[in-house]
């Protein structure tokens, strides 16, 4: 994938899954689109990130911490169109807590086994938006309002979302 994205190749992506299935049928031709496409296909390629790595804008899967870095990089390169897009679907992954809320819910014990992944994905994927705060803050200080305050905005969400333990 260039020097952009070198990384992904090293992501099992076959053994993950996503809100559509196996996440080695979507997330890298999506990531390689936001990287290498013109605007309109970038916008188009985060749009379709979002609907797999964090479905409905609140729904997080196995897939999507290990995207979080990857949609980082992709904010922190000064040549990729759309980082509003990727800063809000950042925003969305770190405000999830769907799975945690229902797990937390639940007094089933049979559904408790199978919810406790879940949780932990949230977790996972809060905890990779986290630890590309120096990344965001870099975008904040932009001298792009359009990069500069989605960044802000996320920062903001960061620091007013607290990290859920894992489960």
């Amino acid at each position: 994938m260039g020097s952009l994205l070198r990384n992904v190749s090293a992501v099992r992506w076959g053994e993950l899954c996503d809100a559509t299935g196996a996440a080695a049928d979507g997330i890298p031709p999506l990531l390689s689109r936001i990287a290498y496409g013109d605007e309109d296909t970038a916008r188009m390629a985060v749009d379709d990130l979002g609907d797999v790595i964090c479905a409905l804008g609140f729904v997080v899967g196995e897939a999507t911490a290990p995207t979080v870095p990857f949609l980082l990089e992709l904010v922190g390169f000064p040549h990729v169109a759309c980082k509003a897009e990727l800063l809000d679907l950042l925003g969305s992954i770190c405000r999830t807590d769907q799975w945690h809320s229902a797990a937390a819910a639940t007094q089933d014990r049979e559904r408790d086994a199978v919810w406790r992944r879940q949780p932990g994905w949230e977790a996972a994927a809060r905890a990779a938006v986290y630890a590309g705060r120096e990344v965001v803050e870099s975008v904040a200080s932009s001298v792009r309002p359009e990069e500069a305050a989605p960044a802000r905005n996320l920062l903001r969400v960061m620091d007013g979302t607290p990290p859920f333990p894992e489960p």
